[in-house]
């Protein structure tokens, strides 16, 4: 299945919903915001690098910022941070360049690694996006996180690519339908920006992520 122009959702939706479903939909179907400290140093870092106009290149590599991305299979569309181009013989043919080369995207973070894998299936999103566009396959990327000052490498594995996939159909199920979840209450709730528009507590939230899911999709 592959989604038209007007069903395209952003791409940075896929973080909050794995983050938390009800928080994708009141960001992204209601258009409710708050910035606390969190979303706030994440904006910072990505300011001093977001610049579509900076370009570098050496004789190994070429980087390339803030670059526009679409998927018409997930319905996705947004930007990555960073794309290197590595020299390979497995890679493609850039504008202006001699030889192939084979894209490397890397996504920059505020804080340090997660313990769920929210920021692994955005990377993942953008690499399948970047298949699309360019027509080839990509092995792995990388998250940079601002709190360690070092790169993660993140591998697209089959299970990866599968989540990437389910948690698309979903984002799109609840677009379709304006679904707002009801609040299911954890710990990581107290950081996030939304917590006095949610109010995951006023509603008994006893149900748990992958038991709602299993509700709504099946």
């Amino acid at each position: 299945m592959l989604y038209n122009e007007e069903d395209l959702i952003q791409l940075s939706g896929i973080q909050h919903f794995a983050f938390c479903p009800r928080q994708f939909a009141l960001a992204y179907i209601e258009l409710q915001w708050n910035e606390n400290i969190f979303t706030s140093e994440g904006k910072i870092l990505h300011e001093k690098v977001d610049d579509p106009h900076s370009k570098y290149s050496c004789e190994s590599i070429i980087v390339w910022r803030s670059v526009n991305l679409i998927s018409y299979r997930l319905g996705l569309t947004g930007r990555t941070d960073v794309i290197e181009f590595k020299r390979s013989d497995t890679g493609i043919c850039l504008p202006d360049n001699e030889g192939k080369w084979l894209p490397y995207p890397v996504e920059y973070k505020r804080g340090k690694p997660k313990p769920d894998e929210r920021d692994e299936v955005q990377l993942c999103a953008q690499a399948i996006c970047i298949e699309e566009m360019f027509r080839t396959k990509l092995e792995e990327g990388c998250l940079f996180y601002g709190e360690i000052r070092r790169r993660t490498m993140v591998r697209f594995t089959k299970e990866l690519r599968k989540q990437v996939t389910d948690y698309a159909e979903e984002m799109h199920h609840l677009f379709q339908n304006a679904i707002t979840p009801l609040p299911v209450y954890k710990p990581h709730c107290k950081s996030c920006s939304l917590f006095d528009i949610c109010l995951p507590q006023s509603i008994n939230g006893k149900i748990s992520v992958n038991s709602y899911l299993k509700r709504e999709f099946g």
